[in-house]
């Protein structure tokens, strides 16, 4: 397909969260990347400033250090993705939680990574769960919040999705129409190539130690995000154990799933569901993919996949 105006690939890219973020789109030959790069950065690194549990200064570890009842500023954007992790909480039967930040780093996966904490683990058997429904408000614009119990939050399993939607605002106020943005691994487009064809986004193989491609999805106007128990564990004896909490037993997740891809209109759903998918399993997730209308791509250990998406 032609265009009348001659379209050329630009990549932009830098570090965040720990990771790398990147940006692909068609642009004019003579357009001039330094401000949109900058704006780029800018985006994920206030959403890495306001919502990381590695940042002792966050604007969440500030809600977190908070005394319990004590109403706390917060940004408006650290305000929606509270809110919607709430939300994926409760549409998803406690199977996704925000409330975990002490229950991620007493397994020893928390800011200060290490050895479980095999006393306060003990400490949590027979008391009740936290959750961030009873334990977390916002007020109506969500511009302040407060805790009203001892719970920690742990935006990890939603705020890189977040990091990739405001990428993809950056780019779509900026004026430009087709793009690429991602976060490792978690990936929002708009559009398409110059020549008519959809982007193509390779699915990772859930392998541990290597990096292949087991398929390839073709999107427009979508984001993908994964979830897995395959890069991110810990050897405990004979055994492996996984970053993904269960919240609903207060455990390292264990089941049969390997990964989890999901595809919504927003990175941050897609990434908070996909967490949800995971953590419920083979068995239930697809069933709760299947009602929520959601298109996923569930991979047991055994490499089958289980998908409703062609691949």
């Amino acid at each position: 397909m032609k265009t009348s105006i001659e379209l050329e690939r630009h990549n932009l890219s830098g570090a965040t969260m720990g990771t790398r973020y990147s940006a692909v789109f068609y642009a004019p030959v003579d357009f001039n990347d330094a401000a949109l790069a900058n704006a780029l950065f800018e985006a994920v690194d206030r959403v890495d400033r306001q919502m990381s549990t590695w940042k002792p200064d966050s604007d969440l570890n500030r809600l977190n250090a908070a005394a319990i009842g004590v109403w706390v500023d917060i940004p408006p954007e650290l305000g929606r993705v509270l809110a919607e992790g709430v939300r994926i909480t409760r549409l998803c039967g406690g199977a996704f939680e925000i409330g975990i930040g002490d229950l991620v780093a007493q397994n020893g996966f928390g800011a200060t990574p290490g050895a479980p904490d095999p006393v306060a683990l003990a400490a949590r058997e027979g008391h009740v769960r936290v959750t961030a429904i009873t334990m977390l408000e916002l007020t109506p614009d969500r511009r302040r919040a407060r805790r009203t119990g001892p719970i920690s939050l742990d935006l990890s399993g939603i705020a890189k999705g977040f990091g990739v939607d405001e990428l993809a605002r950056v780019l779509n106020q900026s004026g430009i129409e087709n793009w690429l943005v991602s976060i490792d691994g978690e990936v929002r487009v708009r559009g398409n190539k110059p020549d008519g064809e959809f982007w193509a986004i390779a699915l990772e193989r859930p392998e541990m130690g290597s990096r292949s491609a087991l398929g390839v999805l073709e999107l427009s106007d979508m984001a993908v995000a994964t979830s897995g128990n395959y890069r991110y564990v810990r050897q405990d004896g004979e055994s492996m154990v996984s970053h993904t909490m269960d919240p609903r037993t207060g455990q390292p997740l264990r089941n049969n799933l390997a990964s989890v891809s999901v595809l919504a209109k927003t990175c941050m759903e897609a990434d908070a569901l996909a967490t949800a998918f995971l953590v419920m399993g083979e068995d239930a997730g697809p069933k709760m993919a299947h009602v929520l209308g959601v298109e996923a791509i569930f991979i047991p250990q055994d490499g089958h996949v289980l998908s409703n998406v062609s691949v």
